[in-house]
């Protein structure tokens, strides 16, 4: 008698999850890597602080741009197509950063597996279709936990570097020196390609299939959608920002080694990437607006000590990184509760919707450290960085703020009893 099908030990969201997560973290680490080796080639290049910007934000600036078009597509074509050819499509041009000789050859290859970026909208967009809606608060945080991928390279690159030697391993097959870490990259990420290419559920759920580019496109005209996208600048484009620029920054003016710089700013990426998960969870209970608020909040009483002159107020190394630390758990919920509001108000455009927010955010990753290059490099000031930083949270609080008195007013004038959602702001 024919054996009986059994069902696969791991449920089919769990390993959705399970896959993008890994290959998030890893497309994430990717994206991110030129924060610690920037500092290795800025020395042996002789850039400038302006060309140190640009060679950080350059990867930032093509992992922004086409996430609303990965969105869309995979909601149409499925999160396990979309992600395994994003995997594939990253590892050459990550393999040629180890190749480059030239400054402009580095842009170029920064340029080209920039596109790493872009895994956040297919992922976000893939476990939405899989997880049923009360879930997915949590699960987008878990996965969104993926973010702690920048940490990667810093923990393991200046070790790396430092151990393996010159002429590189296996009779040169791997290059030596800070060239070694984008071609370890790009043998995982071919990895890493067929493993969510085989172990994800078939057939995929693609809930854009049916509908036509259009119809996914028309939320993108709700103001709400653009609001929420100026909330991911302040919890994802500046995380991604201080991501880069905080290695330098301790190394410059606390004077750290490579090394140390690097691993003290994983005390800042940790809390950033791992309380996501408890940024979704405490948005599934109370809703995203009053933990998008508290984060707001907590974010601006942190940056404005950091924001302080250096010849008013000196912070040591010490109460820096505590400030910094607060600075990234505030981030790291903050990113999960903005995430929390796509599927409340457009259940059927997770893809488009986060798509063009992850786009929004990602996009100020990409001004923000160019605009702390120049920032520094016309006033003197290492902290105008953390000038800017409290300015943008300043304004983007004010906004949440009128916006919410303007959701009383209404709900008052409605009727005396009253009461607004707080999910609905």
């Amino acid at each position: 008698m024919p054996t009986p099908a059994t069902e696969p030990a791991v449920p089919a969201e769990t390993r959705v999850l399970l896959l993008s997560s890994l290959a998030f973290t890893l497309l994430f680490a990717v994206w991110l890597m030129f924060g610690v080796l920037a500092i290795p080639i800025k020395k042996e290049f002789a850039l400038s602080p302006v060309q140190f910007a640009w060679l950080t934000a350059s990867a930032i600036l093509s992992g922004s741009l086409l996430r609303l078009p990965f969105g869309i597509l995979a909601d149409r074509l499925g999160g396990r197509l979309v992600l395994t050819l994003l995997l594939l499509a990253t590892a050459l041009p990550c393999y040629l950063v180890s190749c480059a000789h030239s400054f402009t050859a580095l842009l170029g290859a920064a340029l080209a597996f920039g596109i790493a970026g872009n895994s956040f909208s297919v992922g976000i967009a893939w476990n939405s279709a899989w997880f049923a809606r009360e879930r997915q608060g949590l699960a987008l945080g878990i996965f969104g936990a993926g973010n702690v991928g920048a940490s990667v390279t810093k923990l393991i690159g200046p070790a790396l570097i430092a151990l393996v030697p010159a002429a590189g391993l296996l009779g040169g097959v791997f290059a030596g020196g800070w060239r070694f870490i984008p071609q370890l990259y790009a043998v995982a990420l071919v990895l890493m390609a067929g493993a969510v290419w085989a172990w994800s559920p078939r057939p995929d759920r693609r809930p854009g299939s049916g509908r036509t580019i259009k119809a996914m496109l028309a939320p993108l005209a709700n103001l709400r959608v653009w609001r929420f996208g100026l909330y991911y600048v302040v919890v994802f484009g500046a995380y991604v920002a201080l991501s880069l620029w905080l290695p330098n920054y301790y190394h410059e003016v606390y004077q750290l080694p490579m090394a140390s710089a690097a691993l003290i700013t994983t005390l800042f990426i940790f809390p950033a990437s791992l309380l996501r998960p408890l940024g979704g969870w405490l948005s599934d209970r109370y809703g995203a607006r009053p933990v998008t608020y508290a984060t707001f909040i907590i974010m601006l009483l942190a940056s404005i000590p950091l924001a302080l002159p250096s010849d008013a107020i000196h912070l040591d190394v010490a109460t820096f990184t505590v400030l910094t630390t607060v600075l990234g758990m505030g981030m790291g919920i903050g990113k999960a509760s903005v995430y929390r509001y796509i599927p409340d108000y457009f259940p059927s455009d997770v893809g488009a919707v986060g798509g063009l927010v992850g786009s929004i955010g990602a996009l100020g990753g990409f001004v923000l450290p160019l605009m702390f290059g120049y920032l520094q490099l016309y006033t003197g000031r290492p902290e105008s960085c953390f000038m800017a930083m409290t300015a943008l949270i300043i304004i983007t609080l004010i906004w949440l703020h009128t916006v919410v008195l303007g959701i009383h007013r209404r709900a008052r004038a409605t009727s005396p009893l009253a009461t607004s959602d707080p999910t609905t702001v």
